[in-house]
């Protein structure tokens, strides 16, 4: 007999032991003994546990009797064994040892054996196949049994051994590999998991929890409950019948078995991809190709939506067949749509997102499978796997359609920034193998003697044009010969990347099984019943009484007008509301650079170029981004709350209404900034003698080079500044929340029993420690590239690098969103589609939008034209005078307001220069805008105009040639509907033939027997005639 084992009696490290080796055996016991759930309930913590192991024979003391030694199965002996067995449950008490039982200081007779097994298991836990150093087994009788005993009494299958013997425990590493992720019986598998505090549950939550799990189990699914830990758990299973009742109800599509003709159109499939080109592009870039042994390529397949009738059609060996996501899906639905009281049901009283939300469960997730996500994480999500292409079929498999085509879509985006980062990258070096070459930087370096009107009206001094020397050569680099030519790379780059990224998705969509899913199939939201069910007007429709008396929940027609419109117009004003905020807060912004402009800057001199074009900038851009960031926050949660006061009928319709919402404010949030340096900065300033003023301040005005080098530093900052604050939220606060919670568990820092930590003992212990994943986790992950995508097509002309940046980072933000999914999220529950959504469609129209932007940046913050009509009316291809065509002349005496220029050196000037095309102080019309000024100003329109109209021309005639649907996928599309049909009319055929053969058969089984029987009544009848003569 002994009590416990502490594994420093054999010298083993305390850190190799921990609580669930505890709960392993507490599980053991509760399923075998009552006595042994209420010792486990009279326990104070788990905690007290720690370090220990607990064997099942303390747990068993109310079912065995008296002592005696040997006999070869657990007992509790009697008297002072009972004793010490009691004093082994009180906090602090020394555990004795199997060592002390050996030698005979366990108290009364001792159970060697059992003793040996414990010290084997603890062995055995922690990766040894023998027991430590002088430890042995002696029988009753002093006959050695040794290691043998052990061996045979821990591997003794359940089928010869005797129900106590049974009771035997078994290894650690065996149990949880029999119990991890399944049920106690070992063979049916947990597909989705409820929880609740079993400790604390209110009677009207029991209740409603006892009507919920009765209607799943009339369902067909079978439940099991886990009361170990202070949360409860249930677990769920769902048999075969209920998965196909449900995959022909919600029009699942799954592999069918290989049927004739069809190697044929994949072979010829095959044989078109494999060209020379592609075995060529194959072999060069074998390192990134997959591991095949892993992730090994799947034989394709025809697919048909699921039906109970064609069984036997069905491919139940294919990993797509009922994958593990779609079951988690089937189960969701289910789950979405029981009740959870008696009497009169509404449609308010359904749906497990209800329960959790009143506090009933405490959440409600799938499980992640520790051998495919292991497998994932080694191979996938991995940032040394950086390069390497992405097994979406697994993705698919493990995380359902939905989350597969974002990774696919990202990986394809990635792929296609490489192209157009490499020209960005040729375009930035052009300007600096020409950098010497620029006539306007030459000129303003060179220039000693050109004096520049001051930049604000009292404090700031006159100063000198070669000051901006360095800030002209680095305007170069961004606006030079090349920015045309990116500009309209980035126009075409930009719908080829949309073009084929249809064409690659429908391939992936039919491989998956899902061309031709609508989202018309979907069911509506219980919430949106609910909605319905509460308005008094609508409740009348929302519900069917037969003549039974039974009430059917029915889904109405909500007329837009009369219910939609209201709820739509405040969501919306809601959302104008918040830009207008975002405006405000941009004109802040501004206001407060041109207040730096007309005061001294505690962080420089005003008469800095320092100042004027790194400090001034760099600060507005930082603060910028705060406020982006500060509104992005308070948006984001407000606008979940106005999309589910919507009738949003289907899950679908209520994201694509979130996202819209989102996006819109999103886009004048981070880009208005952007657009105000591109389009108005140093647009309307005046000239010194009528400045035009905002709030009393004079407006920003541009460098002589332009104002592109601010748009490239505002560009910079946010859009950098962005991705790393999406990186720490995303990544850094989840890790640092884990780390803190794993301390407070460690060290006892919480404030309640309530807060402590669940033993993760098994998959669904583990998973509750996980993040929520949420229906629209996808939201900020779309979000994020697709603003990324607005700032690199809207305003990448600025910084042609900026491609390269987005490509630098996605590449890290593949393996960054697989890492937080796999091991910081639960599993979502996996949903179907077709496509990306909304998203595609908002990429198309920042597309267009982009088109104008690039013509109106280019014509009004470039040279580009300036430099055109400049050469064509002066005769001076070289440029070579261009510096002081663009410098207006003013007279000093002409000024509003005269600085106050104290000791400066410049007090005797009484001309100065400034960025403007007017007359000069002596033309007959001093300072007004000269004819240059309007024919530059026309050929900038004629550029918009023209340039718009090619762009636009070439963007559809790309659309138009590159269809959605390849032709090669249409044409195997066709082939395979028509061997489907014909499949089928085959399979009905023969089984109409079966059906006739059987009713024939059986026919003449009952005539045959007719005969027979009309036989014996005339053999019969004659005997008895017989008898009677």
């Amino acid at each position: 007999m002994y009590s416990a084992v502490r594994t420093n009696d054999y010298d083993y490290p305390e850190s190799e032991m921990d609580e669930r080796e505890s709960l392993y055996f507490d599980t053991i016991s509760l399923a075998e003994s009552e006595a042994a759930a209420a010792a486990a309930a009279h326990r104070k913590s788990i905690s007290q546990s720690r370090n220990t192991i607990y064997h099942s024979a303390v747990d068993l003391a109310g079912d065995e009797g008296g002592g005696g030694s040997g006999g070869g199965r657990l007992r509790l002996g009697g008297g002072a064994a009972a004793e010490h067995a009691a004093l082994a449950w009180q906090p602090g008490y020394r555990q004795s040892t199997a060592l002390e039982h050996l030698n005979g200081g366990g108290g009364g007779g001792g159970d060697h054996t059992d003793a040996a097994i414990a010290a084997q298991m603890i062995a055995l836990q922690n990766g040894r196949n023998h027991l430590p150093t002088g430890i042995g087994v002696t029988g009753d009788g002093g006959q050695g049994g040794g290691d043998d005993e052990v061996s045979r009494r821990l591997l003794r299958t359940s089928s010869n051994i005797s129900n106590k013997d049974k009771k035997l425990p078994i290894t650690y590493s065996q149990w949880k590999s029999r119990t991890y992720r399944r049920f106690d019986d070992g063979k049916r598998s947990v597909d989705f998991v409820l929880a609740y505090n079993g400790e604390t549950q209110l009677e009207e939550h029991r209740r409603k929890c006892e009507i919920f799990e009765a209607n799943l189990q009339r369902e067909g699914l079978q439940l099991e409950h886990n009361k170990v830990q202070r949360v409860h758990f249930i677990k769920i299973h769902a048999p075969a019948e209920v998965l196909y009742r449900y995959a022909e109800i919600l029009k699942i599509k799954v592999p069918l078995k290989p049927i004739p003709g069809q190697d044929q159109i994949f072979a010829e499939s095959a044989h078109e991809f494999k060209t020379c080109f592609s075995r060529m592009c194959k072999s060069l870039f074998s390192s990134v190709q997959l591991n095949t042994a892993l992730f090994p390529e799947r034989e394709p397949r025809i697919h048909l939506e699921f039906s109970r009738n064609y069984l036997e059609l069905y491919d139940t060996e294919h990993p797509n067949f009922l994958d593990a996501s779609t079951r988690y899906s089937i189960i969701n639905f289910i789950l979405q749509r029981q009740r959870f009281v008696e009497g009169e049901e509404t449609a308010d009283n359904l749906g497990i997102e209800k329960l959790v939300q009143d506090g009933v469960y405490t959440c409600a997730y799938t499980l992640h499978d520790k051998d495919d996500r292991d497998r994932l994480l080694k191979e996938w999500a991995n940032i040394s796997k950086w390069k390497n292409l992405q097994p979406l079929d697994q993705i698919k498999d493990y995380f359902g359609a939905k989350v597969a085509l974002y990774f696919a879509w990202l990986g394809f985006y990635t792929q296609m920034l490489i192209p157009i980062s490499v020209f960005g990258v040729l375009c930035f070096l052009y300007g600096f193998i020409t950098w010497n070459s620029d006539p306007i930087s030459r000129d303003i370096c060179d220039d000693n003697g050109t004096i520049m009107c001051p930049q604000c009206d009292r404090s700031c001094d006159y100063w000198r044009l070669n000051e901006t020397c360095t800030s002209s050569k680095f305007n170069y680099l961004i606006d030079n010969n090349m920015t045309v030519v990116f500009a309209f790379s980035m126009a075409i780059w930009a719908v080829v990347y949309l073009e084929f990224w249809k064409r690659y998705s429908a391939g992936l969509v039919h491989r998956w099984g899902l061309t031709g899913f609508t989202h018309h199939v979907e069911h509506p939201r219980p919430q949106y019943l609910a909605r319905i069910s509460r308005t008094k007007k609508l409740a009348g429709k929302a519900y069917e009484q037969d003549h039974t008396g039974k009430r059917t929940i029915l889904d109405p027609d909500v007329p837009f007008w009369s219910f939609k419109f209201l709820p739509n117009f405040t969501s919306y004003s809601i959302m104008v509301l918040f830009i207008c905020i975002s405006v405000i807060a941009i004109a802040g912004i501004i206001i407060y650079r041109m207040a730096q402009r007309a005061s001294h800057s505690i962080l420089g001199s005003e008469n800095s170029m320092t100042f004027k074009v790194m400090i001034l900038p760099m600060t507005a851009g930082i603060i910028d981004l705060i406020v982006i960031s500060l509104l992005d926050m308070v948006y984001s949660n407000l606008a979940v709350k106005l999309t589910n006061y919507e009738y949003c009928r289907t899950q679908t319709e209520c994201d694509e209404s979130l996202t819209i919402k989102n996006y819109v404010f999103q886009f004048v949030n981070y880009y208005s900034s952007l657009f105000y340096i591109a389009f108005l900065k140093g647009k309307f300033v005046g000239y010194p003698a009528k400045y035009n003023r905002v709030l009393g301040f004079r407006q920003e005005e541009c460098n002589p080079g332009g104002c592109l080098m601010e748009l490239c530093m505002q560009l910079v900052i946010i859009m950098a500044g962005k991705q790393a604050v999406n990186a720490i939220v995303e990544m850094l606060i989840p890790y640092l929340m884990h780390t803190f919670k794993e301390l407070s568990y460690r060290h006892g820092w919480y404030k309640s029993h309530q807060d402590q930590r669940l033993v993760p003992y098994n998959q669904f212990t583990e998973d509750y420690n996980l993040l929520p994943a949420e229906n629209n986790s996808l939201y900020v992950e779309y979000l994020e590239m697709v603003v990324q995508f607005g700032f690199i097509t809207l305003f990448s002309l600025a910084f042609p690098l900026a491609p390269l940046l987005a490509l630098l980072n996605n590449v890290i933000e593949v393996r960054l969103d697989a890492i937080k999914m796999l091991r910081f999220l639960r599993r979502p529950v996996g949903m179907r589609a077709r496509d990306i959504g909304v998203w595609h469609s908002i990429m198309t129209v920042v597309t267009r939008i982009a088109v104008a932007s690039s013509a109106m940046i280019i014509a009004f913050s470039t040279n580009l034209i300036p430099k055109i009509v400049y050469a064509a009316s002066m005769g001076d291809p070289e440029l070579n005078n261009y510096l002081n065509f663009t410098l207006a002349v003013f007279n000093t005496k002409d000024f509003q307001v005269q600085p106050l220029l104290g000791g400066s050196q410049h007090v005797n000037e009484t001309v100065c220069r400034y960025t403007e095309f007017r007359n000069s102080p002596e033309d007959p019309h001093p300072y007004k805008r000269p004819m240059i000024y309007w024919k530059i100003l026309t050929g900038r329109l004629a550029f918009i105009v023209i340039y718009q109209n090619i762009i636009t021309m070439l963007q559809g005639i790309l659309r138009w040639a590159v269809p959605d649907v390849s032709g090669r996928l249409l044409k195997r599309i066709k082939r395979e509907n028509f061997l489907l049909r014909e499949h089928i009319i085959e399979y009905e055929k023969q089984h109409a033939m079966k059906l006739v053969q059987t009713e024939l058969n059986g026919q003449q089984k009952s005539e045959g027997e007719l005969r027979q029987r009309n036989n014996e009544t005339v053999i019969r009848n004659r005997d008895e005639a017989t008898s009677f003569v």
